[in-house]
C-alpha cells in the first residue's frame, strides 16, 4: 500500500513540476475505469471535444481510460493528491472515504424508474450528496448515467434461492455486500479491471452490472447465464480536484461549467441506446441465455431485498434514505 502511495506522490509531484514549466495549455488528465464505447466513456469523449473547443484551446484534456492510469481503489487518492484533474467514479466509490451516504444509491431497487432517479440527482438531494465531498478536497459537477443492472452467472439465475452460495462480484460497498448477503450469496470485491479474468478462471461465479458494461469487457463471453433483473442501479458522479479547479481563471471555469452540463446532457441521452444495443449484442453473440424475470419473479427478489434499507439505515442516514424514498415516490395525481 505504502508502494501504490509513493507512486501516486511521485506523479504527482511530476505533473506538477510539468505545470508550472508551461502555463498553457492547462491540462485536465481524466481517468476512469470503463471502455471508451461505454457511455462514460463517450461522455468523457464528448466533454474534452466541448472542453477544448469552448475554451480555443486554453484547455487540453487527456482522456485514460480502461484503468490506464490507476484502478478503481487507487483512482480517488490520485484524484485528492492532484495527479490527476478529473474521474468519473460510479457512486458506490464514495464510502471509504467517509462520505457514506452516496452508498443509497446502491439499495435494491430505490429507483422504480429513470424519471425517479433523475428527480434525485438533479434536485436537491443530489446537490446536497455533493456539497459532501468537498471537505474531501472533492469538487462534484455532474452526475451521469449508466443504466440499471443485470444479473449473470454460469447457473440460471431466477429464484432467490438460486444464488445460494454463488461468489458474485461486486464494487466495494457495503449496501451491494448487504444486497448479495440477503440473496444467499457470497459477495466478492475486485477491482473491474479483473472482474474479466477472476469469471474465466471461476474466482468468481457471476456479476452485476449493466449491459454495456458487461459486452464492453466482454464478461458475457464467460457467463453462460444473464436475468433481466433491473435491482439496482449504476450511475457516475464527476469530480475534480478542489484545490485544482478553485485555481482555474473565472472565465475558465464558467466555459468546462458550460461544457460539462453538455456533456451530460448528452451522456444521459445516449446511456439507454448503448444499453439496449449491449444486449442486443449479447444475444446476437450466442453464449449467453438471456432470460426476464416475470413480474412474480421480481417481488420475491424486492421482498427478500427490502430487509436491506433498514439493515443500512444506520450507515447511510435514515434521513437520506427517507428523502430518496420522498422524491421517487410516484404522485398520487400521477398514478
Amino acid at each position: 500500500m505504502k508502494t501504490k502511495h509513493l507512486k501516486i506522490l511521485v506523479l504527482a509531484a511530476a505533473f506538477a513540476c510539468g505545470g508550472a514549466f508551461a502555463q498553457n495549455p492547462i491540462v485536465i488528465k481524466f481517468s476512469h475505469v470503463v471502455a471508451n464505447d461505454t457511455p462514460k466513456g463517450k461522455g468523457a469523449q464528448r466533454f474534452k471535444e466541448l472542453a477544448e473547443k469552448a475554451t480555443n484551446g486554453r484547455v487540453k484534456v487527456e482522456l485514460y481510460p480502461n484503468s490506464q492510469l490507476y484502478k478503481d481503489k487507487e483512482e480517488l487518492e490520485a484524484l485528492q493528491l492532484g495527479a490527476v484533474q478529473m474521474l468519473a467514479p460510479s457512486l458506490a466509490k464514495f464510502g471509504p472515504l467517509g462520505v457514506k451516504e452516496f452508498e443509497v444509491f446502491d439499495l435494491p431497487f430505490i429507483f422504480p424508474d429513470k424519471a425517479a432517479l433523475y428527480r434525485v440527482t438533479e434536485g436537491p438531494v443530489g446537490k446536497e450528496l455533493m456539497a459532501r465531498l468537498e471537505p474531501k478536497g472533492i469538487k462534484g459537477l455532474a452526475y451521469w448515467d449508466n443504466g440499471f443492472k443485470e444479473m449473470t452467472a454460469n447457473k440460471p439465475l431466477r429464484a432467490v434461492s438460486d444464488f445460494k452460495g454463488l461468489k458474485m462480484r461486486i464494487q466495494s460497498s457495503k449496501v451491494l455486500d448487504a444486497q448479495m448477503r440477503a440473496l444467499g450469496a457470497n459477495p466478492q470485491v475486485l477491482a473491474f479491471s479483473e472482474v474479466y479474468q477472476s469469471l474465466q478462471t471461476g474466482v468468481v461465479d457471476g456479476v452485476e452490472n449493466t449491459p454495456s458494461n458487461l459486452y464492453t469487457q466482454k464478461m458475457h463471453e464467460v457467463q453462460k447465464h444473464l436475468t433481466v433483473s433491473d435491482h439496482g442501479y449504476i450511475g457516475y458522479a464527476v469530480i475534480v480536484n478542489k484545490k485544482f479547479w478553485d485555481s482555474l481563471p473565472p472565465d475558465v471555469r464558467g466555459q468546462l461549467e458550460g461544457a460539462m452540463k453538455e456533456a451530460t446532457k448528452y451522456s444521459n441521452q445516449i446511456a439507454q441506446e448503448e444499453n439496449d444495443q449491449a444486449m442486443e449484442g449479447i444475444r446476437k453473440a450466442g453464449k449467453t441465455t438471456i432470460y426476464t424475470l416475470t413480474p412474480a419473479e421480481k417481488e420475491q427478489w424486492r421482498a427478500a431485498l427490502l430487509p436491506v434499507r433498514k439493515e443500512m439505515a444506520a450507515r447511510l442516514g435514515k434521513d437520506t434514505i427517507a428523502a430518496i424514498e420522498k422524491a421517487t415516490a410516484v404522485p398520487v395525481a400521477a398514478k
